[in-house]
């Protein structure tokens, strides 16, 4: 197997491995986007199982005895020196180094951004609760007990009755 298909086949083994198909599926809401997505699947392991089975595969060598007990020694021996002077360029992967930097500071930059989102989640969440415990206790609350909770406030209403500003 060559060293560039072996590697696409490793690669499109670990992305089959990594995938969560169930998962996905599940995070879906339409009939259309379920279709869709099956059609996404069925692609992606059709696609798999054609570079598993083209790239696993080394290439049988060529019988060139063969061939000349058919056809010649003369031509086969032609075509046997064009094929030996044949070579197949190595690919060199010139995309990937440039933006693997680029992909990874954006890793990097929604981890950031992730963790951000979990703390303001958990305020929110925090929030949330202190406002519905405030409702529950709207009724039956006094003053005192909510500027307990909100000294800013209390301050801000003794400075108003200080400075004689009754809001008119």
């Amino acid at each position: 197997m060559s060293g560039a298909g072996k590697k696409v086949v490793d690669v499109a083994k670990k992305a089959t491995k990594t995938i969560d198909w169930d998962g996905l599926a599940k995070l879906l809401i339409s009939d259309e986007a379920r279709k869709e997505f099956a059609t996404l699947r069925r692609t992606f392991e059709e696609v798999n199982h054609a570079l598993e089975t083209k790239f696993s595969q080394e290439p049988e060598p060529i019988d060139w005895e063969y061939y000349r007990k058919g056809i010649g020694s003369r031509i086969v021996d032609m075509y046997k020196e064009a094929f030996d002077t044949i070579e197949i360029p190595k690919y060199v992967d010139k995309v990937t180094p440039e933006y693997k930097p680029k992909f990874d500071a954006l890793l990097v930059e929604f981890k950031e951004a992730e963790e951000q989102s979990l703390k303001e989640s958990e305020r929110l969440e925090k929030e949330i609760a202190e406002i519905q415990e405030l409702k529950k206790k709207l009724s039956t609350m006094t003053a005192d007990e909510y500027f307990a909770k909100h000294p800013e406030l209390k301050q801000k209403f003794d400075d108003e009755i200080r400075n004689d500003n009754w809001g008119y």
